[in-house]
């Protein structure tokens, strides 16, 4: 029952915020240093590659972030 302990709880919400907030706002200057827009490369000229790489650096800035978190 220890994990119904309202601190850890809380802790984990701040947390998994702080985690995706971290995440869009790296995500964002991801979109913006490289050329082009991510949505209408990914989106109208199906850049495959890209959507790989796209997926590829979320998930390792979702790795460092868990990482930081979990100590």
């Amino acid at each position: 029952m220890e994990y119904l302990n309202p601190k850890a709880f809380t802790a984990s919400i701040v947390y998994s915020l702080l985690g995706i907030l971290i995440l869009v706002i790296s995500f964002y200057l991801f979109n913006k240093l490289t050329p082009g827009t991510l949505r209408k490369e990914i989106m109208e000229d199906h850049n495959n590659a890209l959507a790989i790489l796209g997926a590829a650096f979320m998930i390792s800035i979702a790795l460092i972030i868990s990482a930081a978190i979990h100590g």
